[in-house]
Formats: C-alpha cells, sequence, structure tokens
C-alpha cells in the first residue's frame, strides 16, 4: 500500500535535498571552474589553465568558494524539484486520463520533469546569483570591475544585492533560469529514464534493481544530456547575475546578443569542459543519494 500522499510528498522532498547535498560535495570545484569561465572567458586559455591558476592563487578553498549558497542552492533546487516531479506525475496522469498510479512513459516522466523545473527555478535562482557572484569575486577585482580587497561573504553579497536592488534583486536571472530548466529538465529526466529502462531491459530485471554503477550512470548521462542541450542559455544567465554587481541591468536577449557580437558564438560554451567532467561524479552522486534515501524511507514507513 503506497504511503499517504503528504507523507510521500515529505519523504519526496527530504530525498531531493539529500541528493542536491551530495550533488555540491562531489562536483563544486568544477562548478567554481565552470562560472569563472563562462563570466572571464578571455582571461584563461582553457579548463587546466584556470583550475591551475586559481589552485595556485586562492588554494583549493577559493575550488569551493560559494559553497554555502552552493548547498543551500541545490538542496532547495533539488527538495523542490523531485518534490514537484511526484506532483507533476500525477498532474500528467490527470491529463492523460490514466489512473493514479498507473506507469507512466519515459516521454511522461520528461514532460513532468520539464513542468517540475519551473517550481525549482524559483528556489534556486537567488541562491544560484548568490553563488555565481561569490565564485567570481577575484576575477571581478582583477578585471577592474569592483574594488580591490572587497571583502566577499555570503552576508556581504546578500547585504550587496538588498542595498543595490532590493529584494526582486535576488532574481535578477530569472528568466534565463526558467529558459534553461523547462527544456535542460525534460532531456535531464528523459535521458535518466530512458537509460533506466535500456539497462534493466538488458540486465533482465527490474528497473529499481541494477545496481549502483548502472544507477550512478544513468544520473551522469542525464546530466550530460541536459548541460549539452541548455549551456549556452546558463552562460547567459551566469553573464547576468554576475555583472549585475556592477549596475549594468541587461536581459537575456541583450546579453545572448551582445556576447555574440563582441567575444563569438564559441564564448557561449566556455567553462563546458568541467561542466561535462563534473556531470558524472555530481549527478551520479545526486541520484544515488536520492534513490537510496527514498527506498529507505518508503521502506522504513512501510515497515
Amino acid at each position: 500500500m503506497p504511503p499517504h500522499p503528504v507523507i510521500q510528498a515529505i519523504i519526496d522532498f527530504s530525498a531531493g535535498a539529500i541528493g542536491g547535498t551530495a550533488c555540491v560535495l562531489s562536483g563544486q570545484p568544477f562548478d567554481t571552474t565552470k562560472v569563472k569561465m563562462q563570466t572571464f572567458p578571455t582571461m584563461y586559455r582553457g579548463f587546466i589553465h584556470c583550475f591551475i591558476s586559481n589552485l595556485r592563487q586562492v588554494g583549493v578553498r577559493g575550488l569551493y568558494k560559494g559553497t554555502t549558497p552552493a548547498l543551500i542552492a541545490n538542496i532547495s533546487e533539488n527538495a523542490v524539484l523531485f518534490l514537484s516531479y511526484g506532483l507533476c506525475q500525477d498532474a500528467i496522469r490527470f491529463v492523460s486520463r490514466m489512473e493514479k498510479g498507473a506507469g507512466l512513459s519515459d516521454i511522461q516522466k520528461a514532460s513532468a520533469g520539464s513542468l517540475a523545473s519551473i517550481f525549482s527555478a524559483m528556489a534556486i535562482c537567488p541562491t544560484e546569483l548568490v553563488k555565481c557572484r561569490l565564485q567570481a569575486m577575484h576575477e571581478m577585482e582583477v578585471s577592474g570591475k569592483i574594488t580591490i580587497g572587497q571583502r566577499s561573504t555570503v552576508w556581504t553579497v546578500v547585504k550587496t544585492v538588498l542595498k543595490t536592488a532590493g529584494p526582486l534583486g535576488f532574481y535578477q536571472g530569472l528568466t534565463s533560469t526558467i529558459v534553461r530548466e523547462i527544456p535542460g529538465y525534460f532531456c535531464f529526466f528523459g535521458a535518466y529514464e530512458l537509460c533506466r529502462s535500456t539497462f534493466a531491459q538488458y540486465m533482465g530485471t527490474e528497473k529499481d534493481g541494477i545496481g549502483i554503477l548502472p544507477l550512478m550512470f544513468r544520473g551522469g548521462f542525464g546530466g550530460a544530456c541536459l548541460w549539452l542541450v541548455v549551456y549556452p542559455i546558463d552562460c547567459v544567465k551566469s553573464r547576468i547575475q554576475v555583472y549585475s554587481l556592477t549596475g549594468r541591468q541587461q536581459g537575456f536577449m541583450k546579453t545572448f546578443m551582445s556576447i555574440i557580437r563582441t567575444e563569438g558564438f564559441t564564448a557561449l560554451y566556455s567553462g563546458l569542459t568541467p561542466t561535462m567532467i563534473r556531470t558524472f561524479p555530481a549527478n551520479g552522486a545526486l541520484f544515488l543519494a536520492y534513490e537510496w534515501s527514498r527506498k529507505f524511507m518508503m521502506e522504513t514507513v512501510g515497515s
């Protein structure tokens, strides 16, 4: 017998939060490198140069800059995402006139994930703005866009946003976040579920019993598909959120066209290498933690 809908929602929310924590702890240095290369593409020759330069200049702690807001962002995003994912699956069943609890196709699950991403975008935008600004603070100082020696902590960034733009300032880049999330999570959940079905069929077992390595590979494969599709949008989002610190208020299309005109189309893919390296351990850890914690809680409630 399935648990009460409220209990199920709490389980999905909690498992998503645990997955988000695992995702950040396993992939933060690569995410920091990605944001630096997105916002200052001409400052570094490539991923290795960026990674080693920052390791020398700011140390290992510098590569984990923005971990606190990243944890808050990923915990809130994945908690809301997986909670909404379950609810959106019910919405897909309702629209498709299916019985409650009926199995969905991989495409229907991808659609549910895409719909759920709208809610997660609202949760992640403020914390991701703080994270991106912290990650790019060193480059902002070096390039002269802000005063050298400014103390950069989560609280100082929050105070700056509130002082210069008010509470709504935390939602700079929201449009590009939503534009990124909707197609991105369709690919993310679609690739994850398709990979899951393929493994189960190949191994001749149930979807839930294919093992740890295939589970982590599915998460990494889903993440790789997401980033390949939405990376240019994410690059624009990072630019908007970081450069708004200097008072340059530009929308999504203006920023997008400005990058293409002044830096070329390839600038939109700056930082793709660390992102693709990060996606397998980070998203593998995300789904491993999510699936295991969810299974444990479901079994605990059912016993």
